[in-house]
């Protein structure tokens, strides 16, 4: 590949680098701001040799190049667009934000609070799925210290997940990541009812406080099963902690701002957002499981239908508070494969494409595109391919949605959440004939549907 021929033509596609705000790259994709997006051409990018797609997402056009290859055009991009405009991911993030309606600022948000501590939920899923499957295998491991021990490492981010999220959440919103733990911590004060705990006990045992001068009383129950109520509190916090360090005076602002903002914001945690946001999260929850447990699946069908449309609109994040939610509340995350169904059902799409198609470019970007989206990546398979044909997309929207249904059927969970695809047998090693079942049936019905439609004639 020619890199400074394919950068100049993507520039001229995009309208030039007047038109360019701000430029920079991931591992696979040049991420471009521009000012107008009706002067940058979609199709004529997509034609740029070397582009297995495009696609607009969070305010960002996103030029699909691959890996390494990214960044050779990216170097031979930024010498032409001239210094100043190209950027760090986070000053790309920030120009295309601006560009972005209040109510996907809102939900980018709450995925920049989930999407960090995906590593430590996955290493404890992993770690407990794969302790559920020896001890399917081998019954008298479960009285062995090696699994006493990794049982203890496994439950370990879920058991302390409030702080975990308010850490995170403190980070997103620019507060002091250690007062944003503290904040976590009081949420789950050894000294409160474990949340877990309260199910099987009587309203009479559990003991409580008057609170704002006899108004009302609270439980003191910590918040071990809820994610909402954390996030609501420590974004308070990081407000209210900014605010202070603005009018606090420099001398005593070391002992002020700490000691306020934890002490207002965790009255206020623990008595009006705790007790609020808790009872709408609960009621949030219960409102998925009860439509994945509709009868017949066919709550579970729908929300399978809608999940790739929402990854095309960027709102799929949003997905993470609901798993989350689950995790913290049961273990069990029945919302996993659905997603799972979903995306093995855009990647069976793909590849029927990559199998019809005579022509070499649309091959050679939807064969590696479905492959991704087996592994749970789907961006390159509905972007580069899926949505550029739309029918394939269907076909995918339709499997995911009759995988879903199995799932729900079936009953399946996983044990976190930040994985999909293939890799989602790892978490789901109590329901994996379910999951193997749903992965199947996603699969075929999307790959018969695509096969049998009649696809753009460039094909």
């Amino acid at each position: 590949m020619d890199y400074k021929k394919t950068a100049e033509d993507i520039l001229a596609a995009a309208g030039g680098a007047q038109n360019i705000v701000s430029a920079a790259h991931c591992a696979t994709r040049l991420r471009l701001v521009v000012a107008n997006d009706a002067d940058a051409s979609k199709e004529k990018i997509e034609d740029v040799p070397g582009v297995k797609g495009v696609f607009q997402a969070q305010g960002q056009m996103q030029i699909i190049l691959g890996t390494g290859t990214v960044n050779k055009v990216y170097d031979e991009f930024e010498k032409m667009i001239g210094s100043g405009v190209g950027g760090s991911k986070d000053e790309v993030k920030k120009a295309a934000e601006s560009k972005m309606p209040v109510w996907k600022r809102i939900i980018k948000t709450v995925g920049d609070v989930f999407v960090p501590i995906i590593p430590a939920i996955v290493a404890s899923g992993l770690l407990m799925g794969l302790l559920n499957g020896l001890v399917l295998v081998w019954p008298d491991m479960a009285d062995n210290g090696f699994y006493t021990l990794i049982n203890m490492f496994s439950s370990a981010a879920f058991t302390f997940l409030p702080i975990l999220i308010a850490v995170s959440t403190a980070k997103v919103f620019g507060g002091n990541i250690y007062l944003g733990a503290v904040i976590g911590m009081i949420m789950i004060h050894p000294n409160l009812i474990n949340a877990w705990s309260v199910a099987g006990m009587d309203a009479s045992e559990i003991p409580q406080v008057s609170v704002w001068f006899g108004l009302y009383n609270v439980n003191l129950v910590g918040y071990q099963g809820h994610v909402i109520p954390v996030v609501i509190s420590v974004w308070i916090m990081s407000e209210l902690e900014k605010w202070l360090h603005k009018h606090v005076p420099d001398i005593i602002d070391l002992f002020v701002t700490p000691l306020v903002t934890v002490l207002v914001t965790g009255y206020l945690a623990m008595t009006i957002i705790g007790p609020i946001f808790s009872t709408l999260e609960t009621a949030l929850l219960n409102g998925f499981q009860w439509l994945v447990a509709v009868p017949y699946g066919i709550g579970a069908f729908v929300m399978g239908a809608l999940y790739a449309p929402t990854v095309v609109m960027g709102i799929h994040h949003m997905y993470n508070v609901i798993e989350a939610g689950m995790i913290a509340a049961d273990g069990m995350n029945t919302w996993m494969p659905i997603a799972s169904a979903a995306n093995v059902a855009q990647g069976a799409a793909a590849l029927a494409v990559a199998l019809k198609t005579k022509n070499m470019k649309i091959k050679e970007m939807a064969l590696p595109a479905s492959l991704s989206a087996f592994l749970g990546i789907t961006e390159p398979a509905i972007f580069g391919v899926n949505l550029r044909f739309w029918k394939p997309f269907l076909a995918g929207c339709i499997g995911g949605a009759c995988g879903a249904m199995v799932s729900s059927i079936m009953g399946v969970y996983a044990t976190a959440y930040g994985v999909t695809g293939l890799f989602g047998f790892l978490i789901t090693t109590q329901t994996a004939f379910g999951y193997l079942l749903t992965c199947v049936v996603a699969f075929a019905v999307a790959f018969a549907c695509c096969w049998f439609m009649k696809i753009d004639e460039s094909l």
